[in-house]
């Protein structure tokens, strides 16, 4: 298998981390920011279902946490035989820290990669925008 990006590699090192004793299927995402830094997350299952965190939504609120607020790249990683996208709150959350032509990298334990974008996986993503004029 060729070598894994550098940010899919640290989202598989996250993936290792995940907590997932209900479903067994380990996400880890990797967000880069735009000021360099690397923010990782990963799922984390609870027995309420659905009040766990997805790995997209974790690496986010690290971003926020340490004090970066805009996304320049992010990596998805999970045991599948496909890349699996982010589920659509996540793409969600993506698309309010990241402008539409970030691209998203996602991608297999096995070595699959697909190579997308904020917009794509999202297109007609609600925005500020759409609040214009709400009282």
């Amino acid at each position: 298998m060729p070598p894994r990006p550098p940010l899919v590699e640290a989202a598989a090192e996250v993936r290792l981390r995940a907590h997932a004793p209900y479903s067994g299927f380990k996400v880890g995402a990797a967000i880069l920011s735009v000021e360099g830094h690397e923010h990782r997350g990963c799922n984390v299952e609870n027995v309420a279902y659905p009040e766990g965190t997805c790995a997209e939504a974790g690496a986010i609120a690290a971003m926020i946490a340490a004090g970066d607020r805009r996304i320049a790249e992010v990596a998805v990683i999970a045991d599948s035989p496909t890349p699996v996208p982010p589920c659509g709150g996540c793409r969600q959350k993506l698309a309010e820290f990241a402008d539409p032509d970030v691209p998203v990298t996602l991608a297999t334990t096995s070595g699959a990669l697909l190579h997308t974008t904020v917009a794509e996986l999202l297109p007609g993503a609600f925005d500020a925008g759409h609040m214009e004029g709400s009282a």
